[in-house]
């Protein structure tokens, strides 16, 4: 072959592999593409169907859990409508550190003492923090919430404002499916996700989650003591030091900011805690 015919094939070689490249980028492009708007909620759906399939998960899991998913506006609006977390502390911690919510408190602390001791000796968190925790997240398992735990997860997913986080979180509970440790008819749960007497999100649960009643499964929905040592779970997974303090500058605060980002809600944990601890 002379030179001008291998220089001819090496181009053609190469034409070829920058379309094949920029087939794939698009295809690539295609399947984490999100939207702003239902129009486009179904295809995008089909597509995530095909990549957990093509990871591994079930037809049954995946007919199970995403079946009947549409796109949830009641979840967009919440998402676009957090302005309580610009409040003042004062005003925000008023609305939930009330006298009613710190005696239910302290009546839980004493129905659960036994269970809260346990709890505190092995994860080192005191029961002040992890009921104050539960009371403000769920009013103690009152109101977990009522939103479909898969639903919520893929309109977010889908939604361009957090699409890699979220689709991160609905393939973790696409794994929590599959493994069998929850129905999707049990995870029901707030508007972004969360699950549980203290609302942990899918990949806090597989992390962190922990079966402290020992009945073989991690049951934060129905199981006080599993959702409770979950809790104490977390916060010591992400760095609580036992015995330090956790008011705003202190060590353990920034623990409550890994459990919510929003510095008013952090710092109202710190608070009820507080109240709870010094018997207020």
């Amino acid at each position: 072959m002379n030179t001008l015919a291998k220089r001819a094939n090496a181009l053609g070689a190469l034409f070829a592999f920058s379309a094949l490249a920029l087939f794939a980028c698009a295809a690539s492009a295609r399947a984490e593409s999100c939207g702003s708007s239902a129009s486009g909620f179904g295809e995008w759906l089909e597509g995530v169907k095909r990549e957990a399939r093509a990871n591994g998960l079930s037809q049954r899991t995946l007919d199970a859990a995403l079946a009947d998913i549409s796109y949830d506006h009641a979840v967009i609006g919440r998402d676009r409508g957090q302005r309580i977390f610009r409040q003042s502390f004062e005003k925000f911690s008023s609305r939930l550190v009330t006298p009613g919510r710190l005696s239910k408190a302290r009546a839980q602390l004493q129905r659960h003492a036994a269970l809260l001791r346990q709890i505190e000796s092995r994860y080192g968190v005191p029961s002040s923090v992890l009921v104050a925790i539960w009371g403000l997240e769920t009013g103690f398992g009152a109101d977990n919430g009522r939103f479909k735990t898969l639903q919520a997860l893929a309109t977010l997913a889908y939604d361009c404002r957090r699409a890699a986080q979220f689709k991160d979180e609905l393939n973790n509970a696409l794994t929590i499916v599959e493994r069998g440790d929850m129905s999707p008819a049990q995870m029901r749960g707030d508007w972004a996700g969360e699950i549980g007497q203290t609302q942990f999100m899918p990949s806090s649960y597989l992390k962190y989650g922990v079966d402290f009643d020992g009945d073989g499964r991690r049951d934060l929905i129905r199981s006080t003591a599993d959702a409770l040592a979950s809790t104490a779970n977390f916060l010591k997974g992400k760095g609580w030091r036992t015995g330090a303090g956790w008011a705003e500058g202190e060590p353990n605060f920034e623990v409550f900011l890994e459990w919510n980002k929003a510095r008013v809600y952090a710092k109202t944990i710190a608070l009820m805690a507080t109240k709870l601890d010094s018997g207020q």
